[in-house]
């Protein structure tokens, strides 16, 4: 994924998503390799759950994905690891999507 590739709404949302410290932490955790959810989830000293909130809320963003792989003892493990992204924003970049944004009054209201 790379800026040009994302259109307004897009990138609106992964830098939603990056705007939480403890998505950044999990993401500089995964930079350096896939790892399980329970490892993870210690290594950062958080509890799985809230781990899981967030590591959807970057699965859904585009910026980590999943594979479930069964250990030697059969234990289902769900192993995570970022995709590789690259976001250069400047200026221009910043125009180009913005005439992408999907005006707000287009949208319906839940």
């Amino acid at each position: 994924m790379q800026t040009d590739d994302l259109t307004g709404d897009d990138l609106v949302g992964v830098l939603a998503t990056l705007a939480n410290p403890h998505r950044m932490r999990v993401l500089a955790a995964l930079a350096g390799g896939r790892n399980y959810v329970s490892q993870l989830a210690r290594e950062l000293g958080i509890s799985r759950a809230l781990l899981q909130v967030h590591l959807k809320r970057l699965e859904k963003a585009g910026l980590v994905s999943a594979t479930l792989e069964l250990s030697e003892d059969g234990k289902a493990m769900k192993f995570y690891e970022v995709t590789p992204f690259e976001l250069h924003l400047t200026p221009q970049a910043l125009a180009a999507a913005a005439l992408t944004l999907t005006d707000p009054n287009d949208v319906e209201k839940d």
